[in-house]
């Protein structure tokens, strides 16, 4: 093999290694697969939004069907206020509720939503009332300490 076509290897070699680069850059800001159809928008308040973020993923039974649009403070209710994009291929019924979970143990946050039964779909502008806040971690660690140093509290004769 020549100069020339180690110099052509090595040329492939780092031009792919762009592309992955560019790949998980694409993957670390959620902008790998942005919603391909027309939307419309529906909002939902929760009492914890936790780490939930901007362009986090809409599920329902596990399947992406839209986006986090925006994350507000509502400054009536104190409540985390989150619009969502539905991708208008799928419809929800109106009283559809929506959870904040978790991708794994520490994975990142998305919103889930799980169908009603209304003969009404959710439309543009609608909210969604039923909702779930995000379980956070140190909360619950918080309460287990506190509830095993109440149950063990200082009773040290037995």
């Amino acid at each position: 093999m020549g100069k020339k076509g180690i110099e052509t290897l090595v040329g492939l070699f780092v031009l792919l290694g762009f592309l992955a680069l560019v790949f998980l850059a694409l993957q670390a800001a959620n902008l790998a697969t942005l919603t391909r159809g027309d939307t419309f928008t529906v909002t939902a308040r929760f009492d914890n939004i936790g780490g939930l973020k901007v362009r986090a993923p809409v599920k329902s039974a596990g399947v992406t069907v839209g986006r986090v649009a925006a994350i507000a403070l509502d400054r009536e209710t104190f409540q985390g206020l989150v619009t969502l994009e539905i991708e208008r291929r799928f419809s929800f019924p109106r009283d559809t509720s929506a959870s904040i979970l978790t991708a794994g143990l520490l994975g990142d946050q998305y919103v889930g939503l799980n169908p009603g039964g209304d003969d009404k779909d959710l439309a543009a502008g609608d909210v969604i009332r039923i909702t779930q806040s995000a379980v956070v971690l140190e909360n619950l660690i918080s309460q287990f300490l506190f509830k095993s140093a109440a149950e063990g509290g200082g009773d040290t004769k037995k």
